[in-house]
């Protein structure tokens, strides 16, 4: 059927909101992009005279995309190379969707992003939309075809699991970015006490490189061991072989509401680290050095820089 000007403004007007809940879904940036240009065509072929209110038949079909993508991404990660992390977002980018509060920041936060692979996909889909979206039990009922005490059992099952995390601190957009700061002082300083008292005794990295370039295939236990690594990263000269001497440049940013570390060689992010950051200290350095998952950060980062 053919798209009135409406009919594509009304599309549009509910794009940004479909992006944010499917990348919630999906931990993937361009993953998001295509179940929602999935919903765009199901939206043209739909007939639309027929739909009483557009945002909950979207949201509805949306959100099946994304449930059939979570169970083909299941079968995926058995095979995948290393650790799995989500894709970074650098602050701004619409995507990241709603961050008012404490609690939608923390829903899109990689920390939280990475714990929630352990949901099945209905309980993914509920914990999002209800967290994130504050979407009222019954709606979410509608959306899976679900009765809605079932919807509120599993709503409850899955803040269990996701309680069994860590307990982050939440922050700010200025507090992340303070943070940020000082870890990245604290690593060129090239000594490894400075890092150690930013981190918990207990500290966690895990890396993914997507089997695209090399990365520790095992996460990295201990806030010493994790000070060590970085230092022998940043030390100069550690990485010249693989980049031109000069084109490496590090800088504290807000990524996935949070403080991270951006690495890049010229124009291109060739790394990302979220710091986990707790009462006690950083507690996890999540470090994202897959291309296939740099693209978007890498545009958006080149975006701010020129406006």
């Amino acid at each position: 059927m053919v798209l009135s000007s409406r009919d594509v403004d009304v599309f549009e007007g509910a794009r940004g909101r479909l992006e944010a809940i499917a990348y919630r879904m999906l931990g993937s940036a361009g993953d998001a992009e295509d179940a929602v240009q999935d919903t765009f065509l199901r939206w043209q072929a739909a007939d639309r005279d027929s739909v009483e209110i557009p945002e909950a038949w979207l949201t509805r079909v949306l959100t099946n995309l994304c449930l059939n993508q979570l169970t083909s991404a299941r079968a995926r990660r058995e095979t995948y190379v290393g650790q799995w992390l989500p894709e970074p977002i650098l602050a701004g980018d619409r995507m990241l969707g709603p961050a008012e509060t404490a609690e939608q920041r923390d829903t899109v936060s990689i920390a939280v992003l990475t714990l929630m692979e352990r949901l099945t996909p209905n309980e993914r889909a509920v914990y999002v939309l209800r967290e994130a979206f504050g979407y009222p039990h019954a709606e979410i009922a509608g959306i899976l075809d679900l009765t809605e005490p079932n919807c509120q059992q599993i709503h409850r099952r899955a803040r269990q699991h996701m309680a069994a995390g860590r307990a982050r601190t939440a922050t700010d957009a200025t507090a992340a970015r303070r943070i940020a700061e000082q870890f990245l002082a604290a690593a060129l300083t090239g000594e490894v006490e400075p890092l150690v008292r930013m981190l918990t005794g207990d500290a966690v990295g895990v890396a993914d490189g997507g089997g695209e370039v090399p990365a520790r295939t095992t996460p990295i236990h201990g806030g010493l061991q994790l000070a060590r690594l970085l230092r022998g990263i940043l030390r100069p000269g550690s990485i010249d072989r693989f980049i031109p001497e000069g084109a490496l440049t590090i800088h504290a940013a807000v990524v996935n509401e949070g403080p991270a570390l951006v690495a890049l060689a010229g124009e291109q992010v060739i790394g990302v680290i979220c710091l986990e950051v707790t009462g006690e200290g950083i507690a996890a350095l999540h470090i994202q050095g897959s291309p296939s998952k740099l693209r978007r950060i890498t545009r958006e980062w080149a975006a701010t820089r020129t406006e």
